[in-house]
This record gives C-alpha cells, sequence and structure tokens, in this order.
C-alpha cells in the first residue's frame, strides 16, 4: 500500500460509485480527504463511513456553478493540496435522432459536466496545488474510441484527455503533474444504464449484450470500483514523478494502445 499520510487530497463525485470506491482506498492509505459531490446526504453518508479511517471534510457543492465553485475555493482558503481527483460527471445517451432545442440542451449539459467542470474546479485551486502535486483527470476508454448513440459522453471524454494534455503543459513549469485514467466496463448504477440502453438499442437482451462487451476484453469481466483504486493511488504518488500528460487505459484489456 503506498502511504499517505500527511496528504490532502480532493476528490468530487465521491458521493457513490467509483468516487466512493477512491474515497475509501485514499482514506485507509491515510491521507486527509476533501470530498466534494452535489448529493449532500450521500456525501454525508459516505464521510461518516470514512471517519474512522481518516480526517475526512466534505462539501456539497454545484461544479456546475461557476461562483458556487470559486465560493468553496474562497472558503476553503490556502489549504495545500497534494491531489486533486477530477471524479465527478454524469453518463447517459444522445442519440442523432433526437432533435431540436431540449436534444441541444441535454447535450450541452454533459459537456458541461464532465468537461468545463473540471476546470473551473481546477483553475480555482490551481495556487493550492504545491510543487510535486498531481491533477488526476476521470476519463472513459469511450474518450479512445467512438459509440453509436453516445456522442455527448464520447466527445467529452475526448475532450477530458485533451484537457489533460493540455494541463500537463501549463502547470508542468510548477512541477505539478496531470493525467487521465480510462476506465472500462465497471459495475457502476450509471454504466448500468447505459448497458440498458445499449441492449435496447440493438435488440438484445442485457445478458447478450453484456456478454459481447465482455468478450471484446482481454479479460472478460467487470471492473469494480476497487480495481481502479490502484492506479489512482499510483498515479497521485511519488512513484508516478515522470508520468504526466497521460491517458491510462484501466480496461481488461479492451483498449490496448
Amino acid at each position: 500500500m503506498i502511504d499517505y499520510r500527511g496528504k490532502r487530497v480532493l476528490l468530487t463525485g465521491a458521493a457513490s460509485g467509483i468516487g466512493r470506491g477512491l474515497a475509501r482506498a485514499f482514506a485507509e492509505a491515510g491521507a486527509t480527504l476533501e470530498l466534494l459531490d452535489r448529493n449532500a446526504e450521500a456525501l454525508a453518508a459516505v464521510a461518516d463511513e470514512l471517519a474512522p479511517l481518516a480526517d475526512v471534510a466534505w462539501a456539497c457543492v454545484e461544479l456546475g456553478d461557476s461562483a458556487a465553485v470559486a465560493a468553496y475555493a474562497e472558503r476553503r482558503g490556502e489549504l495545500p493540496l497534494d491531489v486533486l481527483i477530477n471524479n465527478a460527471g454524469v453518463e447517459y445517451a444522445t442519440p442523432l435522432a433526437e432533435r431540436g432545442a431540449e436534444a441541444d440542451a441535454h447535450w450541452q449539459a454533459l459537456l458541461d459536466n464532465n468537461v468545463a467542470s473540471m476546470l473551473r474546479l481546477t483553475r480555482a485551486l490551481q495556487h493550492q496545488l504545491r510543487a510535486g502535486s498531481c491533477v488526476i483527470n476521470q476519463a472513459s476508454i469511450w474518450g479512445l474510441k467512438g459509440v453509436p448513440g453516445f456522442s455527448a459522453y464520447v466527445a467529452s471524454k475526448h475532450a477530458v484527455i485533451g484537457l489533460t494534455r493540455s494541463l500537463a503543459w501549463e502547470l508542468g513549469p510548477r512541477r505539478i503533474r496531470v493525467n487521465a485514467v480510462c476506465p472500462g466496463w465497471i459495475g457502476t448504477d450509471a454504466a448500468m444504464r447505459s448497458l440498458a440502453v445499449m441492449a435496447q438499442a440493438n435488440d438484445r437482451s442485457e445478458a447478450d449484450e453484456l456478454a459481447l462487451i465482455l468478450a471484446a476484453q482481454a479479460v472478460p469481466e467487470l471492473l469494480t470500483p476497487a480495481d481502479l483504486a490502484g492506479t489512482f493511488l499510483f498515479l497521485g504518488s511519488p512513484l508516478a514523478a515522470p508520468v504526466t500528460g497521460q491517458a491510462l487505459s484501466v480496461s481488461h484489456g479492451e483498449v490496448m494502445h
């Protein structure tokens, strides 16, 4: 286990799914945690669960609201950060057949949630990131390929990788690393909702759709949030000191590059 005692880690989207799993992993590694989410009740439950393991602070923040992000940054003051994990995001289908103003708004909202929110928070906290710290952005293997019916989500994750690479250049002179993680299929509620949409679009059962997905992996198993923990713990540690501007595929071999 990599030792995070004395390190401060800020994690967004911590109330459920991957974020909840990462919060536990960093707590068990000894980190001091700052957890953000817009679901206050669920986030408070996670903080209570982790309190015996680590020093945990939490805040309900709407990352889509620039004023709310700025207010949070002002409240937390000059506390230095060692790891900023931009994990919060949404996932839903945006088929090309959808048209009109509502479809446009649906598409744009996903990009704002998944990309602009990362930029807002990183920009607001950039001066609290100390030399030797790092930013880890949550991308997806769908940021490395195309998928029918999910154009906004796929575009957002491609954009996260582009943002990651650009910020790596901007923050590199201050010895701040920026990387992205591209998870494959994980058994979260969001992923299973997407699986159901894909199965319906392809006129298959969810079991058959999942079987085809797993057959495209070198290791035919669903990931769990805990499976990602090692990658994040590594990237946030001095062991990854030379690693920046990278998009690491963690997908049981579905994407190899």
